[in-house]
């Protein structure tokens, strides 16, 4: 220790002797003086004492404060721990349900499509359907993230392949949809009509509940472009189907023909808006098309008249009717007996004057009573389609 410290502790302790003097103390009782002579040791080892107490008690009291702290904080820690336990049970849960979800909508989506395919490409290509929809991408190209949070759940990973696999097929089958639809416009054509006027000029009815598609995100880009293929294709092939080209009348031959020709009652050049078919008296008439019947009754110069309208602007018209087998509202069905042939209106003898109007414009009915072979195979197609299709709604 240096000379300097020696020389403070003494005076320290200098200073507590002089606080520390040798005392008595002076008691009266009885009569009597006592006194009781308190030593300047005495007084040190008493103060001594005391402060070694109030020096415990104070340590004592600190730690005390300090374990109470201490607690807190664990019961704080402790607390925060079930938080996170509970934050972490709640987004497992979470993704257990999300993945639940994405696992049923891809059942019902996978349903949707096999039914798709069976009711639009036939049973018999059921193989192939299944062999597109259970070959996972090789480059993984074009791949898509159902939802952020379920792609985190390692129990989604083969519903993500499935969902890949499913958007392929969707993609594939949208290809052979349109190249269907492509074939329907190509008959429509074949007939001189416009299949994208058609469109233009139908109002379709449509509506429903609205039912949300069930992703956060709107409806997958592939299922989208599919159900516009559909619905292309469903327009198209009714469409084609509404077209007047089944035979009105078992009779083969034509009696006059449409356009310009010599009037039979004056011998004046005139308009011929249809075709004639000459026949016997009750001779069955036949609707040439499905659709409704929009008049039944007399015309001025056709006599007896039955008028079928067809959809997307197209009606079809038969006079000179000795009689009616059908009423207006009635729904008829291609090769239906809506009429008999009769002489009614400006004739010369039984036979059936047969119109094809588009808008209410006459047109040319050859080209409809003519119709290729290939064009009625188209059409035989989608009839069966169509009639699968009602049969399972």
């Amino acid at each position: 220790m240096s000379q300097q410290s020696k020389k403070g502790v003494a005076t320290l302790w200098a200073r507590i002797i002089a606080l520390c003097p040798e005392r008595e103390i002076f008691l009266r009782s009885g009569g009597e003086v006592k006194f009781i002579r308190l030593s300047r040791r005495m007084q040190l080892a008493t103060a001594g004492v005391l402060s070694t107490a109030l020096i415990g008690w104070a340590g004592l009291t600190l730690s005390m404060a300090a374990s109470s702290a201490r607690i807190e904080q664990d019961r704080a820690a402790l607390s925060a721990r079930g938080k996170a336990v509970a934050s972490t049970a709640g987004q497992v849960e979470a993704y257990r349900k999300s993945v639940d979800q994405l696992a049923h909508e891809l059942e019902e989506r996978q349903d949707f499509m096999d039914d798709l395919y069976r009711t639009h490409f036939g049973k018999e290509d059921a193989a192939p359907a299944a062999a597109v929809v259970g070959t996972p991408e090789k480059d993984g190209k074009g791949a898509h993230k159902l939802n952020a949070k379920i792609s985190l759940a390692p129990e989604a990973a083969p519903l993500i392949q499935i969902d890949q696999r499913q958007r392929r097929f969707a993609a594939l089958l949208t290809g052979a949809v349109e190249q269907r639809a492509d074939k329907a416009a190509a008959a429509i054509r074949s007939f001189g009509l416009n299949p994208d006027a058609l469109a233009r000029s139908a109002a379709r009815a449509q509506g429903g509940p609205y039912v949300p598609w069930p992703s956060e995100d709107k409806m997958p880009g592939e299922f989208e472009k599919l159900a516009k293929a559909m619905a292309r294709m469903e327009f198209l092939e009714s469409s084609l189907l509404a077209i007047p080209s089944g035979k009105p009348t078992a009779t083969p031959m034509l009696s006059s023909s449409y356009g310009y020709r010599s009037d039979p009652f004056n011998g004046h050049a005139a308009f011929h808006a249809g075709l004639d078919f000459p026949g016997s008296k009750g001779q069955p008439i036949l609707a040439a098309a499905s659709g409704k019947v929009s008049f039944v009754g007399q015309r001025s110069g056709y006599g007896n008249v039955v008028e079928v309208t067809h959809g997307n602007g197209l009606m079809t018209r038969y006079a000179h009717l000795s009689g009616f087998d059908t009423r207006v509202g009635q729904q008829v069905t291609r090769g239906e007996k809506i009429a008999r042939m009769g002489s009614t209106g400006r004739s010369t003898g039984p036979h059936l004057h047969f119109e094809v109007r588009v808008n209410g414009n006459p047109i040319n009915p050859r080209r409809f009573l003519e119709a290729r072979k290939d064009v009625l195979q188209i059409q035989q197609v989608a009839t069966a389609r169509l009639a699968d299709v009602g049969n399972r709604g």
